[in-house]
């Protein structure tokens, strides 16, 4: 199956829709409608208990109501759904740069994904998020960005080539942010976990 992109409701300017492969399915979740309305992307899905929807539903395509008072967030509902019908390749736009909670809960999302057999990243126009649990795995390098690697269980022991500030079997702890601002110099970061699992992240230099 091809890709899934959800759209929530905190900021996504800048954000260019041309990024979105033409066969992906889209869910928009409540005000993310607003988003895929401007970007002129035709929903698959809409859904959300409508709380923070501000624009008057115009797509034809299946609408979801979720009541006010729920333990998932919209996003949450969105994901579910996603890999309900068979997504594994889930991307989330518009989850970062609103309310703190969201944002950090759309963290806890990424985990939930990876838990349930997904893999999932964060988008917008300055950062891209995503979640390392496997052994092994490479990254582009983007010119403009920095790197951050974060460690998501207690301590979580990396090696890191490719980069400018290499490390080898580090024990990178989840309370102290050693890994900020590095930057990949080679054509490829390697990321290799021994124990643990990674917060990874691009951020555009400002």
């Amino acid at each position: 199956m091809s890709e899934c992109w959800i759209f929530g409701s905190a900021d996504a300017d800048g954000f260019d829709s041309t990024v979105i492969p033409r066969d992906a399915f889209v869910i928009a979740a409540d005000g993310g409608y607003g988003h895929v309305k401007r970007l002129g992307i035709n929903p698959d899905i809409i859904l959300g208990d409508f709380d923070s929807l501000d624009e008057e539903i115009s797509h034809r395509c299946e609408i979801i109501t979720a009541p006010a008072q729920k333990d998932d967030t919209d996003m949450m509902l969105a994901v579910k759904k996603a890999l309900s019908i068979g997504y594994k390749n889930i991307t989330l736009c518009g989850a970062l740069g609103g309310r703190f909670d969201h944002t950090f809960a759309n963290i806890q999302t990424l985990e939930y994904i990876a838990e349930n057999g997904g893999t999932g990243r964060i988008f917008s126009s300055n950062d891209i998020i995503m979640l390392q649990d496997s052994l092994k795995c490479q990254y582009k390098r983007a010119d403009g960005y920095y790197f951050s690697l974060f460690s998501l269980a207690n301590e979580t022991i990396i090696s890191v080539t490719g980069v400018k500030y290499p490390l080898s079997e580090y024990p990178l702890k989840r309370s102290f942010p050693l890994g900020v601002s590095n930057e990949i110099t080679d054509d490829y970061a390697c990321v290799a976990i021994k124990s643990g699992k990674l917060l990874v992240v691009y951020s555009k230099k400002r």
